[in-house]
């Protein structure tokens, strides 16, 4: 699996992403390719602020669902949405594109960080998984646009 973290990953995301525009037409699913930049944001940021949580994760999650976070096989279409991440208005494609954008240039640059606290819900992550999981995010959603 490849990881947000390695350069050619990063290179390969940036170079979809510029693919996107704001008429790009999903493939499956509800978002706009806006709705789409600003629901992407939330786990980048999750890890870019890494903030200390007392969370071990939820043991359901986490025994059943953790791995595919990170693993080699595709997800698979229309997978379901934790509330708060569906955009439930609007979003304005430019604004949200720029602000992913410059999210995955900050999570890029992350590959030398040691501390990484948990994730709320899955618990404890190694560097090499948030990049995995970074990465397979993106691509599911890139693929939902056609790029």
């Amino acid at each position: 699996m490849k990881s947000l973290l390695e350069t050619y990953a990063y290179e390969e995301i940036k170079d979809r992403m510029e693919k996107l525009n704001e008429n790009s037409e999903r493939l499956w699913g509800k978002m706009t390719v806006g709705q789409m930049a600003w629901h992407c944001q939330y786990p980048l940021k999750l890890a870019i602020d890494n903030r200390e949580n007392n969370s071990k994760g939820n043991w359901f999650i986490k025994t059943f669902f953790k791995k595919s976070l990170y693993n080699d096989k595709p997800w698979r279409k229309n997978l379901p949405t934790a509330p708060q991440l569906k955009a439930k208005e609007p979003k304005e494609f430019k604004a949200e594109y720029n602000k992913l954008r410059g999210l995955v240039d900050e999570f890029a640059k992350l590959d030398s960080r040691v501390t990484w606290y948990p994730h709320p819900a899955f618990g404890t992550f190694t560097k090499e998984q948030w990049g995995r999981m970074q990465y397979k995010h993106l691509d599911h959603h890139l693929k939902q646009f056609g790029v």
